[in-house]
């Protein structure tokens, strides 16, 4: 889905609500400068979160709005230094003057590329991460436990194992999602970093938010499930296909913007 129905100035609009959505202290997803939001703006560039602005108070000087092709190709390099990395973050700005992009700028340009992807909200949820820490991380990723779960997250998530932050991690995201993207033909929804946080990916920022939320809501229920002695009960592959072909709830994902 393109974004070329809004103008540059509805889609930064809409990201900065995301992002303090994203960011509300109550709901535990992202403190101080955690976490990082983007949208694409057009083919050629994309609007990021700047390095150390917050989320919850996100405005027009928190946030950057980089190249596509200043940051696509380092996904290819084999090693590359910190600092050069921090030239090409540098170098990507559409305008000199904007602040420096987050090193996760780089997966954000990725993920901006993929089909139907419009929004992308970074956060490291407590609720989630207290799984993505644990013993359970993968199997949280891959098994579902309830319908609004398949609705909201997709069938499965991508599980990435913990890789340092920086192009590493954006190299690692990248594989994960094409080896997901051959084996399922449909790009996921959300992300697991193991030891890290959650990705989430949509045609809206409610999809976003809408992933996000469903995910703690998963992990939540996950440890619930777990803390009374025994492991949970998730739903069997069958149903998971099932629940994801049904019409009526195609219908829902179109009514709630998913």
């Amino acid at each position: 889905m393109s974004n070329a129905a809004s103008t540059p100035a509805d889609l930064k609009t809409r990201l900065f609500e995301l992002s303090h959505q994203l960011g509300r202290e109550e709901r535990k997803l992202a403190i101080l400068g955690e976490g990082n939001t983007s949208t694409r703006l057009s083919e050629t560039t994309f609007l990021v979160k700047a390095s150390g602005s917050n989320l919850a108070t996100l405005s027009a000087a928190g946030v950057t709005e980089c190249r596509f092709d200043g940051l696509l190709p380092l996904l290819k390099a084999k090693a590359m230094s910190d600092a050069v990395i921090d030239e090409k973050l540098f170098a990507s700005r559409v305008s000199g003057e904007a602040r420096k992009p987050s090193v996760e700028a780089i997966f954000h340009a990725y993920l901006l590329t993929l089909p139907g992807v419009n929004f992308v909200g970074h956060t490291h949820p407590i609720a989630v991460n207290a799984l993505l820490c644990s013993k359970h991380a993968r199997t949280f990723a891959k098994r579902r436990l309830f319908p609004d779960e398949i609705v909201c997250c997709g069938v499965e998530s991508v599980f990435v194992p913990y890789t340092d932050p920086g192009l590493k991690l954006s190299q690692a995201i990248k594989k994960a999602v094409e080896a997901y993207i051959k084996r399922l033909a449909r790009a996921p929804r959300v992300i697991l970093l193991e030891n890290h946080g959650l990705i989430a990916l949509g045609a809206t920022p409610e999809a976003v938010l809408a992933a996000t939320l469903m995910a703690v809501k998963a992990a939540e229920i996950f440890v619930g499930a777990a803390s009374i002695g025994t492991a949970p009960r998730f739903l069997t592959p069958a149903q998971v296909v099932r629940i994801a072909g049904r019409p009526d709830e195609h219908y829902r994902q179109k009514a709630l913007g998913l």
